[in-house]
């Protein structure tokens, strides 16, 4: 029997487990609600992270030096909010649904086209992107709103940190005729 074999039974019994003993203040039925949202938040996070390094390991022509660094510095600012999500869904006694085929089944964002090359391509896909992914945080802003001030706090973080990004993007774009 292969290694993948021999695995598969054990994992797909914790990719079962949702909630695990906490003492966090929260009622049992709030805190899956909120790990549920976090799995959403923590896939899309993870995708972008992954889309975005797609951009910077392909872009071609003109600034790329400048935009490759760009990428770069983007993938690792979001990177960190996967893990501060993840840890959150953890500390509420949840189970953090990461792996890059978790994120893929969770994640809101679009498939990245593979055949982008060219800065202003890769620019205009990571724009749209963080456009979703910034709603998907408000949105989930809204529905934690009284119920778990940590839990938004992450969220308004995030969304700061990412809606700055989507700023530094939209002006590679902004002046152009």
């Amino acid at each position: 029997m292969g290694l993948a074999n021999s695995m598969a039974p054990r994992l797909h019994r914790h990719e079962t487990m949702t909630q695990f003993k906490s003492n966090v203040a929260l009622d049992k039925d709030v805190r899956e609600t909120l790990v549920n949202q976090l799995n959403v938040v923590l896939a899309t996070s993870v995708d972008l992270t992954s889309q975005i390094k797609q951009a910077h390991w392909n872009i071609k022509g003109p600034e790329f030096f400048a935009r490759h660094e760009l990428f770069d510095k983007l993938a690792g600012r979001t990177r960190a909010v996967v893990d501060d999500v993840a840890e959150r869904a953890a500390t509420l006694g949840g189970y953090a649904r990461g792996t890059v085929r978790m994120a893929a089944e969770k994640s809101v964002l679009e498939p990245y086209d593979g055949t982008a090359v060219q800065g202003k391509r890769h620019i205009e896909l990571l724009i749209h992107r963080f456009g979703a992914y910034t709603a998907l945080l408000r949105s989930s802003i809204a529905q934690v709103e009284g119920k778990d001030v940590v839990t938004e706090d992450l969220y308004t973080e995030a969304l700061r940190q990412a809606e700055l990004d989507m700023w530094f993007l939209e002006s590679h774009l902004n002046g152009q005729r």
